[in-house]
């Protein structure tokens, strides 16, 4: 689909204007007024000019695309603003160091077809688009998603579905991308249909981060259509409390009212959600909105992401002070995607004080130990 952006932002006025118009509830409205250039960005949000000096040429490497809706969650007068520093480039992403790694899961040597990543023995990944609504900073698929990337094709993805049509080991499919709800209804549903016929696949996951950058998108008319071929999973990727909104949670509401069990992978991200108040406001939200918090990822090593990572330990920290301090299902794996092909490794507490032969000793939440009897 075209990106229209940068010629239909130039006539407005702001985005006040643009929220005004019944075609903001459209998709296709948003996803061709995407805005692609940091300077309309910042005359859209009414920054002064030269706020977002240096962004451009991180752009030049790191396309920037921002759906207006998820640019309209950007608080203008905060420079630090969580969602402007997902969507809007920095500087910092050219900031290249020795411990960066272009494909640092080794997706490519996992991928034995252009849209198949084949990692787990009983589960994959298809990709069905590797654009997205809204670029993310953070992506660790960089190096594929976005601007004037190839992208894989319907011949792909049929080729894809005939690889798991042939490995009968396979059970789980991951629908990911990019995002494969930039796809029309009818190529999305056929993709489902057809997984949905491999009599050995028993669950399809769609992973999407359009309820956050774009919930026009969970329309009616799609749900009606793949609700057909439950059981199918949603996994979206909410990262900030501020991603809620009352488009984004009437978008979750649909999802789960058409009977999708809903997922929420985070990633952990340096001065946006490295904080207990933070991820626990957020891990709330989701489980109010019906979403399981899934997985909190460590942020990869890829170039460009540095401001982005926090040290391993933050992450096990913050489950520290999170678990028993809210409710149990709402606590994330903290996982970190193994650099070098690794896969997940989750990473948790330690709460052994003294492991022997007769007696251990725990930790519980408050930090009393506790010891237990040991018997044979």
């Amino acid at each position: 689909m075209a990106d229209k952006g940068n010629g239909a932002v130039s006539g407005q006025k702001d985005l006040a204007d643009w929220k005004l118009s019944p075609d903001w509830a459209d998709w296709h409205w948003q996803l061709a007024h995407r805005i692609t250039r940091p300077e309309e960005a910042a005359r859209l949000l009414g920054l002064p000019e030269g706020a977002l000096a240096g962004a451009a040429q991180a752009a030049e490497t790191y396309p920037m695309a921002v759906t207006p809706y998820y640019l309209s969650l950007i608080d203008a007068k905060d420079a630090n603003c969580p969602i402007r520093r997902m969507a809007i480039p920095d500087p910092a992403e050219l900031n290249v160091t020795t411990d960066d790694i272009e494909d640092p899961s080794q997706e490519d040597s996992y991928s034995p077809l252009p849209a198949i990543i084949h990692r787990y023995p009983d589960r994959l990944l298809i990709t069905g688009s590797l654009e997205c609504a809204t670029y993310c900073r953070h992506c660790f698929r960089k190096r594929k998603v976005g601007g004037k990337r190839e992208n894989v094709s319907l011949a792909d993805i049929r080729a894809g579905i005939a690889y798991i049509r042939e490995n009968e080991a396979i059970r789980d499919v991951l629908i990911s991308g990019g995002d494969p709800l930039m796809l029309n209804d009818d190529i999305i549903e056929d993709i489902v249909r057809e997984l949905r016929e491999i009599p050995h696949v028993e669950l399809i996951r769609i992973g999407t981060r359009t309820p956050v950058t774009m919930p026009q998108r969970i329309s009616d008319e799609l749900l009606d259509r793949l609700k057909k071929y439950h059981p199918v999973w949603v996994n979206t990727h909410f990262n900030h409390p501020r991603e809620f909104s009352p488009e984004s949670e009437r978008a979750l509401a649909r999802l789960a009212d058409a009977g999708f069990p809903l997922g929420n992978q985070s990633v952990l991200l340096k001065g946006i959600n490295d904080n207990v108040d933070t991820m626990r406001e957020l891990i709330q939200l989701l489980v109010k909105n019906r979403v399981r918090p899934y997985y909190l990822y460590h942020c990869d090593y890829l170039p460009g992401l540095r401001h982005f990572r926090t040290p391993l330990s933050r992450g096990i920290e913050l489950l520290e002070q999170l678990i028993g301090f809210t409710t149990g299902f709402a606590i994330p794996t903290y996982v970190i995607d193994a650099p070098g092909g690794g896969g997940k490794i989750p990473l948790a507490p330690d709460y052994f004080v003294k492991n022997a032969k007769d007696e251990i000793i725990l930790k519980n939440f408050e930090g009393t130990h506790y010891p237990v009897h040991v018997t044979e």
